[in-house]
């Protein structure tokens, strides 16, 4: 490529990352917690929640995801909720028709997302979270 830089490397999901890209992952999101919601937003300057999960995702494991929550869910190898790792997405949908909020599950039922309030910690088990929770995917595993 002319500007210098490396062309992409199209890799099968889940994709394989040490456990200290997990760690460096948490401590960026410990980084990105209270930042602004944007809709639409991709940068530490605000962020939506699946601008908030590229953005991540990006940073840490140099992966180039969809923007939409809706076509994140499409990527990686479904898990049941009882076998969720640090770093699987979480998704969730508010009519129960399409998915349209996902998170980074962080372990001990909690997970990071950008919701209308900014960035945040909740609980899965919270009556909204449960109540609308559709599915979840690796896209990474630890080596």
């Amino acid at each position: 490529m002319p500007d210098g830089s490396a062309s992409p490397v199209i890799k099968h999901l889940p994709l394989q990352v040490k456990e200290r890209s997990i760690d460096q992952l948490f401590s960026s999101i410990d980084d990105l917690l209270g930042t602004h919601y944007r809709s639409g937003g991709t940068t530490p300057e605000g962020f939506d929640c699946s601008g908030f999960v590229q953005y991540l995702y990006k940073q840490n494991f140099r992966m180039l995801l969809p923007r939409t929550s809706g076509e994140l869910a499409l990527l990686g190898t479904m898990v049941p909720k009882k076998e969720l790792q640090p770093g699987d997405l979480v998704f969730f949908s508010s009519d129960g028709s399409r998915v349209d909020h996902v998170g980074i599950f962080i372990g001990d039922n909690r997970f990071a997302h950008a919701s209308s309030k900014g960035v945040k910690v909740n609980q899965l088990l919270d009556w909204y979270y449960n109540l609308h929770y559709a599915c979840a995917a690796h896209l990474i595993t630890t080596e």
